[in-house]
């Protein structure tokens, strides 16, 4: 099978760039034909002040990406289209193309962006899903995306302008959530049920599980609002014992943080800043649990993913998609969002528990043989890619064993070219 990538990777790379990756090497090495056109919003920093005026418009419709898409969609002939970004500089116009071209599109939901234009339901320090629950404009009126009026709108106008013209609902052919409870979100703003399957990420290639009991109790993301970390320090200072806590990731409260942390003297707590991929496993594996405290409906956490398959149980926060991940006493634990007193109670029992907590690393790591597995990636990716072919009547023969039908309830080299550099 010869597929299209497409993906706009952000200006700091994160989760959506992994999993990207990841399934791109996936498909090259089942000897599948990949061919990939990238995006990066790193080009906007060579923009003079006009060029970024002219951009809102291509937030809506970026004519050179139309007619540079549609070139490679008729030199490359591919069977199928995987979207996995298009903001900002690809845009929607590459739907129009596939669409022109006769070529079935299947688009991942790495975030909310079709539901809320900061792309987190997160506002204010809460969840908030007024632009979906009611209108887009009240994302503008609290300028939501960067904490600009002007720039939500820009993003507010092309979500709208693409709903009227049901781009999203005409011109997507499949959509992958990450989760259960993206799904519904999903389905809840108006995306067709019948057309979105949920598949996970996965863990490629496997770390490998931890052999010890653990070192510290650890935390791995940006250091932002949204993910929890200013409650995950209030917990840390209602303990009442010294536990070790390491904080990998950087970002917009790291300085307040580590101020925070010295003038209230809570010495156990050790900021390692941003650490490379294998680095971060690495120390996964020497944690006896990872701790993930998000305030917002997290898509797919990678972290408990990645704890997971290094055989780190993990405490989260009760809610969203985390919910459906982390079994409590198999798994990890949750507690109560926002609380960060029964956080640092479910701190402590999990320190004080070590056997506890490694039969529930033992239960993580089985979790992720079971469902997160570059495998079973892979074989969900592959039905998801055959169901949508013979869906549209495309022709294509399907070059791969056939696997096991599963509906989207139940469905949790080669050539590269790249057309822009990152």
């Amino acid at each position: 099978m010869k597929i299209l990538l497409v993906h706009n990777s952000y200006q700091r790379p994160g989760g959506e760039d992994v999993a990207f990756e990841q399934e791109r090497r996936l498909l090259m090495e089942h000897g599948h034909r990949v061919v990939t056109y990238r995006r990066s919003n790193l080009e906007l920093d060579s923009y003079s002040a006009l060029q970024r005026v002219v951009l809102v418009k291509d937030v809506v419709w970026a004519a050179d990406t139309r007619r540079e898409f549609s070139k490679l969609l008729v030199q490359e002939k591919p069977h199928l289209v995987h979207i996995h970004n298009t903001f900002v500089m690809a845009s929607p116009s590459v739907y129009s193309a596939c669409r022109d071209a006769g070529v079935p599109v299947v688009q991942t939901l790495h975030n909310y962006r079709l539901l809320c234009p900061a792309a987190t339901f997160f506002r204010d320090g809460r969840v908030c899903t007024e632009c979906m629950d009611h209108s887009l404009w009240r994302g503008i009126r609290y300028g939501c995306y960067r904490r600009s009026r002007a720039t939500t709108a820009a993003v507010a106008f092309m979500l709208k302008t693409h709903r009227r013209q049901r781009t999203w609902v005409e011109m997507v052919n499949a959509y992958i959530t990450l989760t259960g409870f993206a799904r519904q979100l999903f389905i809840r703003g108006g995306l067709p049920a019948d057309k979105i399957f949920v598949k996970p990420n996965s863990v490629y290639p496997d770390p490998g599980a931890q052999r010890s009991e653990g070192e510290y109790a650890l935390f791995v993301g940006r250091l932002s609002p949204e993910k929890g970390v200013q409650l995950l320090v209030n917990a840390w200072e209602r303990l009442h014992k010294p536990i070790p806590l390491r904080i990998i990731g950087d970002g917009p409260l790291r300085a307040e943080l580590e101020s925070q942390v010295a003038a209230r003297q809570i010495s156990t707590v050790h900021f390692a800043g941003h650490l490379e991929r294998e680095q971060v496993l690495s120390a996964m594996k020497r944690a006896r649990f990872v701790i993930v405290p998000s305030q917002c409906y997290e898509n797919f956490p990678a972290t408990i993913c990645e704890a997971f398959a290094c055989g780190a149980p993990v405490i989260c926060s009760r809610l969203g998609a985390m919910e459906e991940l982390v079994k409590p006493g198999r798994t990890g634990e949750y507690f109560d969002p926002g609380d960060p007193q029964d956080l640092a109670t479910k701190v402590e029992w999990a320190w004080e528990h070590p056997d506890e907590m490694a039969q529930m690393g033992q239960g993580a790591r089985k979790e992720y043989a079971t469902k997160y597995t570059p495998e079973r990636n892979y074989e969900a990716l592959i039905d998801i890619y055959q169901r949508t072919i013979a869906r549209t009547g495309s022709g294509v023969s399907q070059t791969d064993p056939a696997h096991e039908q599963s509906s989207p309830e139940q469905l949790e080299a080669c050539t590269v070219a790249s057309t822009r550099s990152e």
